[in-house]
């Protein structure tokens, strides 16, 4: 809280007159940002032009945004209670998939929950291993490249596409 305030330009019990403790801080703060990924989230959904386009709008907004704000990211999910930081995603990537897929929404919902989780997980990755003193920023994929990947990945499964690189790989050497 003193590194908050002071980066702040108030002092101590300014803040805490707003948040009582931290977790009150995390959950305000991550209860803003959570509102802006959602709707940038919606806005990828609904501005494309087909499902996997879609998804991968919304791979692109969700990584971009944990890319440009590392430290408010880690804040608001690292130890927060009462923050459902999945929960809020899933329902806004289930519903065009169990449209497209013509599957029921509970489905959907099952997929959403796992890709959620998926991205997160693999940025989190990409985010850590940018940030280590050891990085070598050259062997790691670009936001751009690692939002292809998840996209193919999630689209056509992780494991086809890797049999299929590799087979590729394979009759052309």
């Amino acid at each position: 809280m003193d590194d908050i305030a002071t980066f702040a330009g108030t002092s101590k019990s300014i803040v805490y007159r707003y948040f009582n403790d931290k977790p009150g801080l995390q959950r305000a703060v991550g209860e803003a940002v959570m509102q802006q990924i959602h709707e940038s989230l919606a806005v990828a959904a609904t501005q494309a032009a087909t499902p996997k386009e879609a998804l991968r709008s919304m791979v692109a907004s969700y990584l971009g945004t944990i890319d440009h704000s590392p430290n408010v990211y880690y804040f608001i999910t690292r130890d927060a209670p009462g923050l459902p930081l999945l929960d809020s995603m899933i329902e806004i990537v289930a519903f065009p998939f169990a449209q497209e897929m013509k599957v029921p929404l509970s489905e959907a919902h099952a997929w959403a929950a796992g890709a959620v989780g998926f991205v997160r997980g693999t940025g989190e990755w990409w985010l850590e291993a940018k940030s280590a003193e050891d990085a070598d920023l050259t062997a790691l994929p670009t936001l751009d490249d690692l939002t292809e990947s998840i996209t193919t990945w999630l689209w056509s499964g992780p494991v086809m596409e890797l049999v299929r690189s590799r087979t590729h790989h394979t009759k052309t050497t």
